[in-house]
């Protein structure tokens, strides 16, 4: 982190914690400078930063003053009412929004997918470009079925920070975290089982569920703590669950993140039971503050916990590499995994290893967690000012999803269709449950370059929305 940013983020924080309240002067930019050994530069480009991002306003002859930036929307409930396994059928309605993402002609808000501007193309290319010159021939042949040895090598190297011990040979490399996700609930579960999950919860997550004929069963999920350990307590006595699926950290689409007191006590409830806890971490490494959460897979001690994640939300979507850690059932995600597609794609292995080993892959983390930070402040402010009175969303420490929680007039299915029209898509809430709940529901993706083209379109949609919650069309 530059110092000039350091600097900035350390005056938003006083301003935050009402050292200098609205309309305080702050010091001049050579008192501070003189305060903390920096250039009178140095201070100037914190000062505009924090001007640019409405924390300062800068009056002509007078200096810099202490303002908030509009004030946010309240905090989303999130939450569900506890039922009864159900089966899903989400396919229809996810491939529309899938079919959306790819339009060039729509400012897209509905995919998880960030922007290239947040991801580490040149370096990537670069490592892609090294690992072809030194290919041996690798192209004309399978890789290891579980995967390049020196990729499982780096992946477990790093483990230590998610507060886990493992082994490169605990490791196997799958085609993005949803593969992994997919051994691991065939290798847990058989057609009909019934699965405990968050909700809301990812999409793809619940389409998976269908197309392996699982049945899923809705958890109530705190919009700030995650998925209930009362609730999936009293779920488990209940009913016949043989796996829960869970993104622990800065969940999708709530951006939840649990305690570790609640990790440890799902871990040791479902392991008393025997009962698989799938743990989706695809966003782990992308805490706002950049410390980063501890895996609920850092309290296994029986092997009942499937750890899987990817770099498709950090560097790389394109390159399509995850991976799992499957514990007890290794042996049979081993199997599953030669037996369906043998094995992941030899050379990108080999570029992200390199790309892993040359350091960047920590400076990269540093600066796009910043990134998100600002990206999500500037969409909850934007939402703030643009969206009906009663409008809620999330406040996620990581990743770069929202979740809004609209007036209960709007239907979010018909502001969807009206956005679409408006050439904006995104993803209304009933996509996030197998019960079709959260009509009054969004997601937003904050990973967008940001000009005058998305605020525009968060007006429309602000609009759209209002027209709905007062009956108009």
């Amino acid at each position: 982190m530059n110092r000039y940013e350091q600097l900035a983020d350390r005056l938003r924080a006083d301003i935050r914690a009402g050292l200098y309240p609205p309309g305080q002067r702050l010091p001049s930019v050579r008192r501070i400078a003189s305060q903390q050994g920096l250039s009178i530069a140095t201070c100037i480009s914190a000062y505009r930063k924090l001007e640019a991002q409405g924390w300062l306003e800068a009056r002509p002859q007078s200096g810099f003053y202490a303002r908030t930036p509009e004030a946010l929307p309240p905090r989303a409930h999130q939450t569900c009412e506890d039922e009864s396994p159900g089966e899903v059928t989400m396919s229809e309605r996810v491939a529309q929004v899938m079919r959306a993402s790819h339009r060039e002609d729509l400012l897209v808000l509905s995919t998880a997918i960030p922007h290239m501007d947040f991801l580490p193309v040149k370096d990537v290319r670069a490592s892609l470009s090294r690992a072809l010159r030194a290919d041996d021939a690798g192209s004309a042949r399978y890789g290891e079925f579980i995967g390049e040895e020196v990729l499982r090598t780096q992946i477990a190297r790093r483990s230590i920070e998610s507060g886990c011990q493992t082994h490169p040979d605990d490791v196997i490399i799958t085609t993005g975290c949803q593969e992994a996700l997919t051994l691991a609930l065939r290798a847990t579960t058989q057609p009909g089982d019934v699965v405990a999950i968050e909700s809301p919860t990812f999409f793809g997550t619940l389409q998976l569920i269908e197309s392996l004929g699982l049945k899923a069963l809705e958890i109530p999920t705190d919009a700030q703590t995650g998925l209930s350990p009362e609730a999936l307590e009293l779920a488990l006595d209940k009913w016949p669950v043989k796996a829960c699926l869970i993104c622990t950290s800065f969940s999708n689409p709530g951006g939840a993140s649990m305690p570790d007191a609640h990790k440890r006590r799902i871990v040791q409830m479902l392991s008393a039971r025997g009962i698989a806890l799938i743990e989706d971490d695809i966003y782990g490494e992308l805490a706002h503050s950049g410390e980063r959460p501890r895996v609920a897979k850092a309290w296994d001690r029986t092997g009942h916990v499937l750890l899987c994640s990817s770099f498709s939300k950090t560097l790389a979507p394109g390159l399509r590499l995850g991976w799992i850690v499957p514990g007890r059932w290794r042996r049979e995600v081993e199997r599953l995994k030669y037996g369906s597609t043998m094995s992941t794609a030899l050379l990108p292995q080999r570029a992200l290893a390199d790309y892993l080993s040359t350091g960047r892959w920590e400076r990269h983390l540093a600066k796009v967690r910043r990134q998100y930070a600002e990206q999500m402040e500037r969409m909850q402010t934007a939402i703030s000012r643009h969206f009906p009175p009663g409008t809620r969303c999330t406040r996620p420490a990581g990743g770069f999803i929202l979740w809004v929680e609209l007036p209960e007039q709007v239907d979010a299915l018909a502001l969807q269709a009206q956005a679409l029209a408006a050439g904006i898509s995104v993803a209304p809430g009933p996509m996030f449950s197998p019960q079709g709940k959260y009509r009054n529901c969004m997601r937003l993706m904050c990973a967008v370059r940001w000009d005058a083209r998305v605020d525009a379109a968060l007006a429309r949609l602000g609009a759209l929305a209002s027209n709905l919650a007062s009956g108009r069309r």
